[in-house]
């Protein structure tokens, strides 16, 4: 299936996916030229699903994320191209007015440092009671009222108590718990987790995540969680975006991407994995290279100069995106890709 291709009509697909992302592109201007961060990129969001981004920095996710909901500075960012169908409403064609509304409503965003995404000269509570009073009408009693039962249901401990302390006198896992509160707080449609465990210790982590994982379970909203760490993915998505130069590779439901990926990159991401089964572990591989300059749209495969298998025709031509199993689709031409952990 090429990238962007709509498999569905469009009752039909708004009726199924919460988002829709079709043959998105965004561009930075800089002083040496024009930076293409994101490329045609093209996915969907079920309702209630969790969708795991995956890839090296700099392979665009979080740029991607950033550029549905007009969270990049413009300038340098500019979206050129593409449709971001929120229940079926095209985000990048609305109004600055309504885009907020969207903003921190019917789409939360965590980000990666609490510490500096929370605003350290105001109260907790202040920071979760905004959105409630902006996007919900509450009034200041009500407001307050459900900023209590956010930080209860994000399990912080004594939340009366600790809606008028500063972002200072939370450890690093209390102040992403208050992020999350804040992102939940109108009750979003769809929450999107940018990196949110990546400076935390491995126990935070975990909790952070069956925090995560319980509220998809009561609310329904879905999740799109961006990081280059493989195991999270392992264990919480049900479906993985495999990202490399600003586009997306690769595509697949949980298992079958891990047990077998399609796409060379995602198989060298995957190999640099250390095993736990408590077998004797084979070395670690990295991948040769560095990621490509974005300094153009890409007219060639973007991964040629570190693939093993790359042959003439990756390096005049950007494969699209074909489906290579049941809800599974890669962007590679070399015929070895299609079958399986063999073509290794």
């Amino acid at each position: 299936m090429p990238d962007g291709a709509d498999r569905t009509g469009p009752q039909e697909s708004a009726a199924r996916n919460v988002l829709e992302v079709r043959g998105l592109r965004t561009v930075f201007g800089t002083r040496g030229g024009e930076v293409h961060a994101v490329n045609s990129v093209s996915f969907e969001v079920k309702p209630g699903e969790l969708l795991g981004v995956v890839g090296e920095s700099g392979s665009g996710k979080s740029v991607t994320m950033m550029s549905l909901i007009g969270l990049l500075p413009s300038p340098p960012a500019e979206v050129r191209e593409g449709e971001v169908l929120l229940d079926g409403e095209d985000l990048l064609k609305v109004t600055p007015s309504r885009l907020r509304e969207v903003r921190g409503g019917e789409v939360g965003f965590i980000f990666q440092d609490p510490m500096t995404s929370l605003n350290p000269v105001f109260t907790v509570g202040f920071q979760i009671a905004e959105p409630l009073r902006r996007h919900m009408g509450m009034n200041r009693k009500q407001a307050r009222a459900r900023s209590i039962e956010l930080l209860e249901l994000v399990g912080i401990p004594g939340a009366a108590g600790r809606l008028d302390d500063y972002p200072h006198q939370f450890s690093g896992g209390m102040r992403q718990r208050v992020m999350i509160a804040i992102a939940l707080a109108c009750d979003p449609k769809v929450l999107i987790a940018d990196e949110p465990t990546t400076a935390l210790d491995v126990t935070i982590q975990a909790q952070i995540l069956e925090i995560v994982e319980d509220l998809r379970a009561k609310l329904g909203m879905a999740i799109i969680w961006i990081t280059h760490d493989l195991g999270v993915v392992a264990g919480i998505a049900d479906r993985v975006l495999v990202m490399y130069g600003g586009q997306i590779v690769e595509q697949a439901p949980v298992h079958p991407l891990f047990n077998d990926p399609r796409h060379p990159y995602t198989r060298a991401l995957l190999k640099t994995i250390p095993s736990v089964t408590g077998e004797r572990a084979a070395k670690l591989q990295v991948i040769e290279g560095q990621p490509p300059i974005l300094g153009a749209a890409p007219t060639a495969c973007p991964f040629r100069d570190r693939c093993p298998l790359a042959f003439d025709r990756c390096h005049v031509e950007n494969p699209a995106r074909e489906i290579v199993g049941p809800e599974h689709d890669a962007a590679c031409f070399h015929p070895l890709a299609k079958t399986g952990k063999d073509a290794a």
